[in-house]
């Protein structure tokens, strides 16, 4: 016990003890927290949580909510010899690459060197219980979003009869994305679709938060588009389990845009295509549903055209007809309705000419009595009138001075003006005096 070993020596004891106590292999259960690949090598960091953190991983909303308390932690290893079998099976059967998050079953065997110190060796992946815990994920996933009320609300609503301009989730450079706008631009109907980019990763671990950002930015102008298509073009199958997220679900489900998806291949379905409103195999499928959709409203446009042509020709061809008979029954209609009018004119003109006589008649009669009552009225006024200037006459008869001067009265004159009061008069002022028979004229003293 007193002996003291070098930091190799005891390194060595360990390897040596390892090697005789545990030289068995054993299927560990653990959840991948980091997963990298270098030199054809695969090494995984695992994990295991206790159970109040949500430690068998499938609350899908709670892994992201709830603090997760590791109990065990360790580092594994596969070497490229076995990685190049294990990771093709794998991909295969779970359509999924390796990734953070995943539950997985490994077949291990413990090593340790002296210098990079202990990791698992792994030898086998069972991909049958990942699947298991996959399944279990998304059903949970399907159950919240079902609870939540939102699973077919994107699928409730209607694609516009002419969707023309579309709103693209994808990658720039993908070939996908250019065989979707070709197909789109070269369609043999020669209809016109305005596209528009909203770049966006498509595999690995941020797909999520990627396309939920461009649904985001599509969301600001929502009403310069008509529909939403999330393409995929390329990749390997197993890089669908981003698309498999309740996050991305639920943004997909309540988006208020139709959201058509190409993503995966034919047996390949994700959470993201069930919530969907259309679901389809790849880009140019994508391209080619939306130019049938325009076609099938084209067609639809060509058989209202063609329905209303029809009827407008049938309805012409109707009253054509009715005109044709209403034309035959013309001549013997018109000379009725002119013997009819004739004689309505006829009654018509005699009726005038006798309403004529009577306001004459009536109008002369009328005459006649203003003419006797105008000449009794006239006699009137001039006696009525003559009784008066004879009255007037006798008043200034009365009044005349002539008759004063009869009297034996004189009226006295000053340049012209009677003379009233003798104050009017000054010594020298000759004055006029006129009497009955002449005039005298004085000098007053």
């Amino acid at each position: 016990m007193n002996k003291t070993l070098t930091l190799y020596e005891l390194n060595s004891l360990v390897r040596e003890t390892i090697e005789l106590e545990l030289n068995h292999e054993y299927w560990v259960e653990a959840e991948i927290s980091e997963a990298r690949e270098v030199r054809g090598h695969c090494y995984l960091q695992l994990v295991q949580y206790d159970d109040g953190g949500a430690a068998n991983g499938n609350d899908s909303r709670n892994r992201f909510t709830q603090r997760r308390t590791p109990v065990a932690q360790a580092a594994a290893k596969c070497w490229q010899s076995s990685w190049q079998l294990i990771r093709p099976h794998f991909e295969r059967v779970t359509g999924q690459q390796l990734h953070a998050g995943m539950k997985v079953l490994l077949k291990v065997y413990a090593q340790f060197h002296e210098t990079y110190g202990f990791s698992w060796i792994i030898t086998d992946i069972d991909p049958t219980y990942t699947m298991g815990d996959m399944a279990r994920k998304r059903q949970e996933i399907i159950r919240t979003l079902k609870e939540e009320g939102v699973f077919d609300l994107n699928k409730e609503l209607a694609l516009p009869m002419f969707a023309q301009r579309i709103a693209v989730v994808s990658s720039e450079n993908a070939a996908g994305y250019g065989d979707f706008v070709n197909q789109l631009e070269q369609n043999e109907y020669g209809f016109q679709f305005q596209t528009r980019l909203f770049p966006a990763v498509m595999q690995g671990e941020q797909v999520e938060t990627s396309i939920i950002a461009a649904l985001d930015r599509i969301n600001q102008h929502v009403d310069d588009f008509d529909c939403v298509v999330i393409i995929r073009g390329g990749g390997a199958t197993a890089d669908l389990s981003g698309f498999d997220t309740l996050a991305l679900a639920e943004n997909v489900a309540n988006f208020p845009l139709p959201v058509i998806t190409g993503i995966g291949h034919e047996r390949d379905e994700s959470i993201l295509d069930m919530v969907s409103h259309t679901r389809v195999k790849t880009p140019t499928a994508a391209a080619a549903f939306l130019v049938s959709h325009l076609k099938e409203v084209y067609d639809r446009l060509v058989t209202a055209q063609q329905v209303i042509i029809s009827t407008v020709r049938n309805r012409m061809e109707v009253e054509k007809m009715r005109m044709a008979r209403l034309a035959a029954h013309l001549p013997a209609l018109f000379s009725l309705v002119r013997t009819r009018q004739e004689a309505h004119l006829t009654h018509l003109e005699q009726q005038l000419l006798n309403m004529i006589r009577r306001q004459i008649d009536m109008g002369r009669n009328k005459v006649e009595r203003q003419e006797e009552q105008l000449s009794r009225c006239c006699e009137r006024k001039m006696l009525k009138e003559h009784h008066r200037m004879e009255l007037l006459s006798r008043r200034m008869e009365a009044v005349d001075p002539k008759r004063l001067l009869q009297r034996g009265y004189s009226i006295t004159l000053y340049h012209g003006r009677s003379v009233r009061d003798v104050h009017q008069l000054s010594p020298g002022d000759e004055i006029e005096t006129r009497l009955e028979n002449g005039t005298l004229v004085s000098v007053v003293k």
